[in-house]
């Protein structure tokens, strides 16, 4: 299906003449995102979310708790799932880890690992948007295995899913203005490791990093939205930039029409949310970011947190959104401006 596909877009896209007259930016700051974009982020679907998720939050991943096999085993996976797709790896070749050693970690914690995938932009390569997940959850406990199939099974599978929908557009003629990097976190749990180890030692200049979207628990209804499972909380789309904040609305409401909840994005949110994902640690550097969360649940760190539980097709219309904002950001004339 997704072959058939990039045929029909690639006939739409010579007919069209280039793609610079569907996807851009206006002199005013109009998002333009429109027709070609909804192609690639209509293979985004919940039977391959499902599937991924499945795998990643199963009994044989353990958990996936940092340095242990679980987490070798997801690693392998997502590597695996590049490679097959012909996503490349930014240091080229079959190596997708950015090594970590013990000494970037904790003491009690065995070498782990980043996964990164890489794909250039053809007009700004050196400007880098970065979609980012943790992949890592509590790994077990006994007979007791904590899946993590929200946390973060469902970010995980997201960036996957977004990145073959990128894949899609570049094999089809269609490739991001501005390069993306893929970048599935380890050590998250144990304290935004995996993230801070990418800041401190980045594949690319910070100062090249033009934003940062954050994947964190996606595929769950929270409490507070029983009765409309339509929506997703935003946090910190505006803490750095008002234009990355105006361009999330703007995406949101053209296409994707979730109901954005700005509840956690408060200074004086107890939860204090904004400082507990992997986003933050590009935000400390001044990079713009927006974090994505569907809000705590009774199976959150438990080991009832199982795929079983997730619902599919939100989890995949908030992905959309994910990769509808990357893609403006990524093929937009001017980079997002820091104003704050």
């Amino acid at each position: 299906m997704k072959n058939l596909l990039i045929i029909l877009v690639s006939t739409i896209l010579l007919s069209c003449g280039s793609n610079n007259n569907i996807t851009g930016q206006t002199t005013d700051g109009t998002i333009v995102t429109g027709e070609t974009a909804t192609l690639f982020a209509n293979t985004i679907t919940t039977n391959d979310l499902k599937e991924h998720l499945y795998n990643i939050a199963s009994k044989e991943f353990e958990g996936r708790e940092t340095g242990e096999d679980g987490q070798k085993l997801a690693a392998e996976y997502l590597k695996n799932f590049y490679i097959a797709q012909s996503i490349a790896s930014p240091y080229g070749g079959t190596d997708y880890f950015q090594a970590i050693p013990t000494e970037h970690l904790r003491p009690e914690l065995n070498p782990s690992e980043n996964v990164v995938a890489f794909i250039e932009g053809n007009e700004f390569p050196e400007e880098i948007v970065v979609i980012s997940a943790h992949y890592d959850h509590l790994g077990i406990n006994g007979d007791a295995i904590y899946y993590g199939a929200d946390d973060n099974g469902s970010g995980t599978s997201a960036i996957l899913e977004i990145a073959e929908a990128f894949q899609q557009a570049v094999l089809a003629g269609d490739g991001p203005k501005r390069s993306i990097l893929f970048l599935h976190v380890t050590g998250e749990e144990k304290g935004l490791l995996g993230s801070k180890y990418y800041t401190n030692f980045p594949i690319f200049p910070l100062e090249n990093t033009v934003t940062d979207l954050n994947i964190d628990m996606i595929g769950r209804v929270d409490e507070a939205h029983t009765n409309n499972p339509n929506f997703i909380y935003l946090i910190g789309s505006d803490k750095l930039s008002s234009e990355l904040h105006l361009l999330s609305e703007k995406i949101n409401e053209r296409f994707t029409k979730l109901d954005l909840d700005y509840t956690f994005n408060d200074e004086n949110d107890p939860n204090r949310f904004y400082y507990r994902s992997d986003h933050y640690n590009f935000a400390k550097n001044n990079i713009p970011i927006i974090f994505y969360f569907n809000g705590t649940h009774d199976d959150y760190h438990r080991t009832s947190d199982t795929p079983d539980k997730i619902n599919y097709e939100v989890l995949a219309k908030r992905t959309q959104l994910v990769f509808y904002t990357a893609w403006e950001i990524a093929n937009r004339k001017q980079r997002i401006i820091v104003d704050k």
